[in-house]
């Protein structure tokens, strides 16, 4: 479930109303389970994943973590990015920064500091994960963007930025391995990506 709040919505041109969304962003109070956003010009609040998509972001972090950059640190914790060349601000599922991006005081981390994003579709943020965030995160220079489509059970990796986007993608079904380019270059297992069976989704699984 997703809800956009009625807030500005900003032409791309003026950058103080980007910075209004902002700052109606840091006086939102946003309930547990819940995450907001700035997509299109909008604040969108939206509830976090299924139970499943954590251990799916776990296996993430745990294959990728010892392939990191110098100094970079890879987390689920939610964090909020902020990229004022695009005006958007994002709160990716996964997201590997250098560790001085997360010296700050501020909730607003700054965009730039960013190696790697990942995102886990659900039916209320899909269509701006595959077609908003794509281009957005491209454009500001975000070497490698995975996408994790939970819905379709596919994977796919997206790298070479450039002003008009990524230049380069790669999708294979869940189960495969996908190669994962510089920075990390190396091979991620999607293995276990998969919603559960009906049988394990209960208390007792």
């Amino acid at each position: 479930m997703s809800v956009m709040l009625e807030r500005p919505t900003i032409s791309g041109t003026d950058p103080h109303r980007f910075e209004d969304l902002l700052n109606a962003l840091d006086e939102l109070h946003v309930p547990d389970g819940f995450k907001a956003e700035i997509i299109k010009g909008n604040i969108v609040v939206s509830l976090w994943s299924k139970a499943y998509h954590l251990d799916v972001m776990d296996l993430v972090c745990d294959q990728l973590r010892a392939r990191l950059p110098e100094g970079h640190r890879i987390s689920a914790a939610p964090a909020l990015y902020v990229f004022p060349g695009v005006e958007r601000a994002y709160g990716p599922d996964i997201h590997a920064a250098h560790r001085r991006t997360r010296r700050t005081a501020s909730n607003r981390l700054d965009g730039d500091g960013l190696s790697f994003v990942a995102e886990l579709t659900s039916p209320s943020t899909r269509d701006d994960d595959l077609t908003d965030k794509v281009e957005r995160y491209g454009k500001s220079g975000v070497p490698v963007y995975l996408l994790l489509d939970m819905q379709e059970e596919l994977a796919t990796v997206y790298w070479s930025p450039t002003v008009k986007g990524y230049a380069s993608h790669l999708t294979v079904p869940f189960g495969e391995k996908l190669r994962i380019p510089a920075p990390f270059d190396c091979t991620l297992d999607t293995t276990g990506f998969q919603a559960p069976a009906e049988d394990d989704e209960g208390p007792d699984a």
